[in-house]
């Protein structure tokens, strides 16, 4: 996985709650085993007609939201457990997703496919979509060190929790396998250490 330590970027506004898993991605898509591709399908039923023309009311489709944050409505990620949505969301380009309350199983898919969901309360969730909505070129400073999220355009600030192990993965750009690799040689002393 890439890593993450500070993003500066502006936003694509998605203020409908309780988003779910088959809306993020939709089920007839999820037949392949590899994590490419899933972008193209991103909110597939959303964002396309049923004769394949986008739909130009749809945020996705609008050319002036652009960036590597997704701002959402509450509740976002509810529904089924599968992962394909942080495949779909990763391969798009979204590395952030802000939302005040995200389905625990969509969380932890988020945090292991390289992207963070950052938890904010109600009050600055919608303070940052005025803002997207005043200036569409808004822009929002995350970082990752410091686990601060910050609006250009006004300053206002707020910190987010995030599980120690997951934050030093996303900071080494490691998965689970790739931070157990980074222990082989103390894996390996210990084993020689136990041996003799």
């Amino acid at each position: 996985m890439d890593r993450l330590e500070i993003i500066e970027s502006t936003c694509i506004p998605l203020p409908i709650e309780d988003v779910d898993t088959d809306q993020i991605i939709p089920a007839r898509f999820l037949k392949a085993t590899s994590r490419d591709g899933f972008g193209e399908n991103l909110f597939r039923d959303w964002r396309y007609n049923a004769d394949e023309t986008p739909k130009k009311d749809f945020v996705l489709n609008n050319a002036i939201y652009k960036g590597e944050i997704l701002v959402a409505g509450k509740n976002f990620g509810c529904g089924s457990s599968r992962e394909h949505a942080a495949w779909a969301l990763h391969d798009f380009g979204i590395r952030i997703v802000v939302s005040s309350f995200f389905a625990d199983i969509f969380k932890g898919n988020a945090l292991n496919n390289g992207i963070l969901p950052i938890v904010i309360d109600d009050a600055f969730l919608h303070e940052i979509f005025a803002a997207i909505e005043q200036d569409p070129n808004a822009v929002l400073k995350i970082s990752l060190p410091e686990q601060t999220i910050t609006l250009d355009s006004t300053g206002s600030q707020r910190s987010f929790d995030l599980d120690p192990y997951k934050k030093m993965c996303l900071l080494n750009g490691y998965d689970d396998i790739d931070y157990l690799l980074s222990l082989r040689e103390k894996i390996n002393r210990f084993e020689e250490a136990s041996a003799s």
